[in-house]
């Protein structure tokens, strides 16, 4: 091995430490005791205990992280089978694609601050404050700009002589668009997936706007834990470690997609 390579390697492995120790440090807070989270200095060996899981677990977290899991689900899987027929269908337009596309993203354009008032205003009237309904609505309108924006790039990539000899052997257009284009675009779709179900499970600003208790999610329980009384640490740690993990596992499962995905022309130079 040359002295570059060997300069490299440790290069990314400085980079990867540098990344990973925030995650490890509060992966390792969550097994340790309050004595042993403010021991000063750090303790490097101490006894692992379950408690922060356990005293988390008895209280309102596990119906909040059910909360997260279905608002993010449910929202992710409705983007996806509106924005993706939505995405195709301006790939495939000839006029003003351009301007409709513009138009879909524009609600990204905004910070979400720009939109709390008017949300909260109308769920207000509409009954839909503190419900899993109000989260999944509202999670919708932002993903599925993201669908239509990302998906559309995939479909353009696709050539648009595979559908045309499907529709020569006798294929609907709906039929060409199921059985060939989608199976093109799997990394695609994975990679869109995922990138919704980040979104709508770490969102923390308009779950924090919009509900109170019954349709809390897992991000503001944990920050429920930072109280007048004082700051829970361990169960902090706890409750981080469990809002990453959903995550980390279907990324994980589905990398291979995700990579293939985020460089296969999401982007159209």
């Amino acid at each position: 091995m040359t002295a570059n390579r060997l300069i490299i390697h440790a290069v990314v492995l400085v980079l990867v430490a540098l990344v990973l120790a925030p995650f490890l440090w509060l992966l390792r807070m969550s097994f340790e005791t309050n004595a042993d989270i403010f021991a000063f200095p750090p303790k490097l060996w101490f006894t692992p205990t379950l408690a922060n899981y356990a005293a988390l677990w008895q209280g309102s977290f596990p119906h909040s992280f059910a909360n997260s899991a279905v608002v993010s689900i449910v929202s992710t899987v409705v983007s996806m089978l509106v924005g993706v027929p939505a995405a195709y269908a301006l790939a495939r337009m000839h006029t003003r694609s351009d301007m409709l596309s513009l138009w879909v993203i524009a609600s990204r354009l905004a910070p979400p601050t720009a939109f709390a008032i008017p949300y909260f205003l109308a769920y207000r009237d509409l009954h839909l404050l503190d419900t899993r309904l109000g989260l999944i609505v509202i999670y919708l309108t932002f993903n599925l700009s993201l669908v239509i924006w990302l998906m559309r790039s995939f479909f353009e990539n696709t050539p648009r002589a595979l559908e045309e000899a499907a529709w020569i052997d006798g294929a609907s257009y709906y039929q060409a668009m199921l059985r060939v284009v989608l199976p093109t675009a799997v990394p695609g779709l994975a990679a869109t997936a995922i990138l919704c179900f980040v979104f709508s499970w770490n969102d923390f600003f308009f779950a924090l706007i919009l509900t109170r208790s019954n349709a809390m999610t897992a991000p503001v329980a944990v920050v429920n834990f930072m109280n007048y009384v004082g700051w829970e640490w361990g169960r902090i740690a706890a409750g981080g470690t469990l809002v990453m993990l959903p995550v980390l596992v279907f990324s994980l499962a589905v990398r291979r997609f995700l990579v293939s995905g985020l460089t296969a022309g999401a982007v159209k130079g």
